[in-house]
């Protein structure tokens, strides 16, 4: 390179004019690169044989496909494709070099191998903040590949589940309907039910089991672009929340002896709610923003939070359920499209973690039915349903129940041991199984 980077003065405002290309920025990287393969080729033989070719494509044809709202993103700041490419190379290369020298999870070895990526690779930091790419989102983009590259590494094939539900669990059964999204449940009392789907007209559709039989659908209104989601609080209490038209949250509740007006909660949402109780008239709202982020805001009983941002990076919409006092658990599919976890114990959110076992097709339902137990759905990848459990010291592995869902399941506990799941079958029906 015959110029400096330090010299070149998009690199010094740190930001760009985006009326005019620059190759220079461009050049910087890819002259860069062709410098760090140089330095490759001095990596020992044990380091050549570990970073095998195919292990590098294998990972990057992931992170091609799994990462494309990357390129699409940083080409907005007239970055060509080709650059992007070798710079997510480079990152994959690095890791792989690197990753057997850190010990912990998942989070610690990506939070390392972070520090010393940026401490090696400054200039590639450098000109693409010399872009205008902000360098929270250069540090937020370079983890994330980072994670998944490691990820990549660890992950094992799912196992393959049984074709039959587990015999304590019903067969399933057709409720009828025509629904346009996922189902959404929730529970008031003891052996009662209240099921919600988006109709065909998108409005919302309501079904209720009463302890002896089901009742036919009935329309609720509104205008929904988003699956439901429900929840209670109390006896006789449901509160309904959906995407609007507008993209924000809306709301409709039943106090026992009518159903309210919808109204409009805000912000701006890019999948369908979830929502959770942890105690008489609190109510926890979560769902996924425009920056792929969890955002949530809650209900105390006089008024409602504003939103705030929990972190993460989503690829479906959440799910959320309380199993005590001052309890929620999270849950969403991830980037590397495992199941991600995080939690409220009270007095504070921990990190997101990823609880692996395999890839699922969509978002995840979640149900509790005692203290410190935890119940997860979500449909694999050839459409079943998948179960897995929390006992209060570990997760177990996925399991099958069968079923041919086109939809995110939704589920409940209503008491005891007892469990109820719902979807979306092939004929557009809703489905139910449940665990007596």
């Amino acid at each position: 390179m015959n110029e400096s980077y330090k010299d070149h003065p998009n690199l010094q405002r740190r930001e760009y004019d985006h009326t005019n290309i620059c190759p220079f920025c461009n050049n910087i990287i890819t002259d860069y690169l062709d410098v760090y393969e140089e330095d490759n080729d001095k990596l020992n033989e044990d380091d050549v044989i570990r970073q095998r070719p195919q292990d590098i494509n294998r990972i990057m044809g992931l992170v091609n496909r799994e990462f494309n709202n990357y390129y699409l993103e940083l080409q907005r700041y007239r970055i060509q494709r080709v650059v992007l490419r070798n710079i997510f190379r480079n990152i994959v290369t690095y890791v792989l070099r690197e990753e057997d020298k850190y010990t912990g999870g998942i989070e610690q070895k990506t939070n390392r191998i972070f520090d010393a990526y940026r401490r090696d690779n400054q200039l590639v930091f450098a000109a693409l903040r010399g872009f205008g790419v902000p360098m929270n989102r250069i540090s937020q983009i370079i983890r994330s590949i980072i994670r998944f590259t490691l990820q990549s590494i660890q992950q094992q094939p799912p196992q393959q589940p049984p074709q039959q539900p587990p015999s304590r669990w019903s067969e399933w059964e057709d409720l009828g309907g025509i629904l346009t999204s996922a189902p959404a449940v929730a529970s008031w009392q003891s052996n009662r039910l209240d099921t919600f789907g988006r109709g065909q007209d998108n409005a919302l559709w309501h079904k209720w089991w009463d302890g002896s039989r089901w009742s036919e659908w009935g329309s609720l209104g509104g205008v929904l672009t988003s699956a439901p989601a429900a929840v209670s609080w109390g006896p006789n209490r449901i509160d309904v929340f959906g995407r609007g038209q507008d993209n924000a949250l809306w709301h409709k509740w039943w106090n026992g002896s009518r159903w309210s007006e919808w109204g409009s909660l805000g912000g701006i949402l890019t999948s369908a709610p979830a929502a959770a109780s942890w105690g008489p008239n609190r109510i926890d709202v979560f769902g996924r923003g425009q920056d792929n982020a969890l955002w949530h805001r809650w209900w105390d009983g006089s008024g409602w939070s504003e939103w705030g941002s929990l972190g993460g990076v989503l690829t479906s919409a959440p799910a959320a359920v309380s199993w005590g006092p001052n309890r929620i658990d999270v849950f969403g599919r991830g980037q590397n499209n495992s199941l991600w976890h995080k939690w409220w114990d009270g007095s504070r959110w921990s990190d997101w973690e990823d609880l692996g076992g395999g890839t699922i097709n969509g978002g995840p339902a979640a149900a509790s039915t005692a203290p410190n137990r935890l119940e997860v759905f979500a449909r694999g990848s050839n459409n079943q349903l998948l179960f897995r459990t929390w006992n209060g010291t570990r997760w177990s592995g996925w399991q099958s129940l069968g079923g041919t869902l086109t939809s995110e399941p939704a589920a409940v506990s209503w008491g005891g041991n007892r469990l109820d799941v719902f979807g979306r079958g092939q004929d557009n029906h809703l489905w139910h199984i449940w665990r007596p």
